[in-house]
């Protein structure tokens, strides 16, 4: 049975021996699996054998991505599904750490790749990486090809010459796969010392990853200073580390890219923008003129469609059609805090569709008239938790003046030519 397929696990094969002979007593599983060990140890196949390497100085940058899901992140309460990009020289034994909120691609690679060059002063002679497999996966031989095009140039900017190892053959990167265990202790730790793995926001994280990996670094200070002697110059400036895109702005008051819409200002309706898509964010173009910063969304599991919403950007028009509220297909997004939700669905319950239709688009207009969203939210959290509905009158009285009521301010402009008068009168002292 071992011959013929040498894979077999001995329980498997007591197993057989059992099933095939069940009149026979057999000892104890062990024996056999020692016995096992024996033979293929004097008659078994070749096995791979692994050859340890000597780093050469400034000589080889490895990359990879290692998933953190089981350290339980969380951000303001919500779980955090994201990698860590990991960046390691491993002569000297500098690292770097980069947050990943997407899959494995070719803009979080090259991302965090320009960030960890750059944060070590220099770039080595070769760049590793695994096969790539997770960014290419579900793009056409065109799209492979163009990627394979960007990632070679990111790394002829650098003046790194690009190698993979092969596809299925972790240890080929093994100097990197061994640290992500490591580092991954690490930053665990640093968290049941801190006393928990919930962060207010995403930036505090990523400052609570770079001063875990600061600390690595400064266990191996000697070294990565020594290694950075090795190190080739950096160019003047970085090459690109995200996807162009052009997306038109709908009807609907925004756009949709890569399955998720966004929406933006109803101005830019019919507008063509240029879009520059990151790993966390989208930088919104006009021609040349960045008009604005966009959280990056993400489409569901299932292959459904996400939204990233702003309620500024469609609560004028919402105020004209309250009760578009009720159907709205990003409604859930639309509201910027949970209690405006909540309080949405106490309303439909006490009040009906439309008064409570027409009353939480007012709630929205005061957040963003009178710039009260956080201090309104914490008000209905109280409503809520009294069972109450709002009261709007008093919370317009709380929240004055209306912008509506502002007086206007008249600046009167005088001559510019008693100017000249001024320049004569200083000439003449």
């Amino acid at each position: 049975m071992l011959e013929a397929a040498p894979g077999l696990r001995p329980i498997a094969i007591f197993e057989e021996l059992r099933r095939r002979y069940p009149e026979t007593i057999f000892g104890s599983r062990r024996t056999l699996e020692r016995r096992i060990r024996d033979w293929r140890a004097m008659n078994g196949q070749d096995r791979e054998v692994i050859f340890r390497q000597v780093h050469e100085a400034g000589r080889l940058g490895l990359s990879d991505f290692t998933c953190m899901d089981d350290l339980a992140v969380s951000i303001a309460g919500q779980p955090l599904d994201h990698l860590l990009y990991h960046f390691r020289l491993p002569c000297g034994g500098f690292e770097h750490g980069h947050i990943i909120l997407g899959g494995e691609s070719f803009v979080a690679l090259a991302e965090g790749l320009q960030n960890a060059l750059w944060s070590a002063g220099g770039a080595p002679k070769l760049h590793r990486t695994d096969s790539l497999s997770a960014a290419f996966r579900n793009l056409d031989i065109d799209a492979r090809i163009d990627l394979t095009r960007r990632y070679d140039a990111l790394c002829a900017h650098y003046g790194m010459e690009p190698t993979r190892n092969n596809r299925g053959i972790a240890h080929e990167n093994g100097a990197i796969e061994s640290a992500h265990g490591h580092i991954k202790a690490a930053v665990k730790d640093a968290l049941l010392l801190r006393g928990s793995a919930d962060f207010p926001d995403l930036a505090d994280y990523r400052r609570f990853i770079d001063e875990v990996v600061i600390a690595r670094n400064r266990r191996h200070g000697p070294g990565i200073d020594a290694e950075r002697k090795f190190l080739k110059p950096l160019p003047d400036v970085r090459t690109t580390d995200y996807e162009e895109v052009l997306v038109t702005v709908t009807s609907s008051g925004g756009f949709t890219l890569r399955k998720v819409f966004y929406t933006v200002p109803s101005r830019l309706i019919g507008h063509r923008l240029r879009v520059r898509l990151y790993d966390d964010r989208l930088d919104v173009f006009i021609g040349g003129t960045r008009l604005m910063t966009l959280p990056r969304g993400r489409a569901g599991m299932n292959g459904k469609h996400g939204h990233v919403v702003d309620y500024r950007h469609v609560i004028h028009s919402l105020r004209r059609k309250p009760m578009a509220l009720l159907g709205l297909v990003y409604r859930d997004s639309l509201f910027p805090r949970d209690a405006y939700r909540l309080m949405f669905d106490h309303l439909l319950e006490v009040q009906g569709e439309r008064e409570a239709c027409r009353t939480t688009v007012e709630l929205l207009a005061m957040a963003h008239e009178r710039a009260c969203e956080a201090e309104l939210a914490g008000l209905l959290t109280e409503d809520l938790t009294a069972r109450r509905t709002p009261c709007l009158t008093a919370l317009r009285a709380r929240f004055s003046p209306d912008p509506a009521d502002l007086p206007e301010v008249v600046v009167k402009l005088v001559p510019l030519s008693i100017y000249d008068g001024l320049i004569e009168q200083g000439e003449a002292a």
